[in-house]
């Protein structure tokens, strides 16, 4: 493959703080394309929560669900769900401790409570649809990501009674579950080892707690200005925040356009 390879987070990194894509994000992506590079995304979201954002910026390949739904092209590469019993266990516990869960496979997410002010909140800060009831949604699916809604202190529990999973806090009140080791790393890893790709000419750009392993990980890892201080200070080039350009200035920190 020539050229590099360059993977986006979402939040707070292609979209600013209102979920809007800057004018000059969208212009540096399609001259990322010209020049002969490849462009793909990096998110803890869903394939169906940003259909419409790939199809804005012509992109087809993706590290969904924090690395667990892994797509070239189109096609996936690469899965890894949680296992059906550990997530009938975790779901029993988070159950006991009226802690709600939404179960997310590739097509959309389901929760397993009616309503609750947690999940009605943290959803609504990605500006998508709120998912709908069905606590069995999860049987006999791939589920590759959950949700858990729980206030700051009480994921301990969970981390000390499921080793076998991993406890990502993204908001105030809602936490990422993933298979333990997960991350966007291993799911860049997964993608430039099946298309022979060499790691030092991958080039990652975030700015939260799930981007940190990604941002190691790539030959550049680049923060936003908008970046948490820990993320900044593993990057190897800090960039300007979101919505103050800070994409295009970016990649032109790093020789790419």
């Amino acid at each position: 493959m020539k050229g590099k390879m360059i993977f986006f987070d979402i939040d707070g990194t292609l979209l600013d703080h209102d979920k809007r894509l800057p004018d000059s994000t969208r212009q540096a992506v399609r001259e990322l394309k010209e020049k002969g590079h490849s462009v793909a995304i990096a998110t803890g979201r869903g394939p169906f929560m940003y259909k419409e954002l790939r199809e804005e910026l012509g992109i087809d390949s993706y590290v969904s669900y924090n690395g667990q739904y892994v797509v070239w092209q189109g096609k996936p590469l690469y899965t890894n769900p949680i296992r059906p019993e550990l997530l009938d266990s975790v779901t029993e516990y988070a159950v006991r401790h009226n802690h709600p869960i939404v179960y997310m496979d590739h097509d959309t997410m389901r929760s397993n409570t009616e309503y609750h002010a947690y999940v009605e909140e943290s959803i609504g800060t990605l500006k998508v649809a709120q998912p709908s009831f069905d606590p069995k949604y999860h049987l006999g699916r791939e589920i590759y990501q959950c949700l858990l809604f729980c206030t700051i202190g009480e994921e301990q529990a969970y981390k000390d009674t499921f080793g076998e999973l991993d406890f990502i806090r993204w908001h105030q009140f809602s936490m990422d579950i993933l298979p333990a080791g997960g991350s966007k790393a291993k799911g860049i890893e997964k993608m430039i080892e099946k298309l022979g790709i060499d790691r030092s000419d991958v080039y990652a750009f975030g700015d939260h707690l799930n981007d940190l392993e990604m941002l190691q990980f790539a030959g550049t890892g680049v923060a936003m200005g908008n970046a948490l201080d820990s993320v900044k200070k593993i990057a190897k080039v800090v960039t300007r925040a979101v919505d103050d350009d800070g994409i295009w200035h970016g990649l032109k920190q790093v020789g790419l356009l």
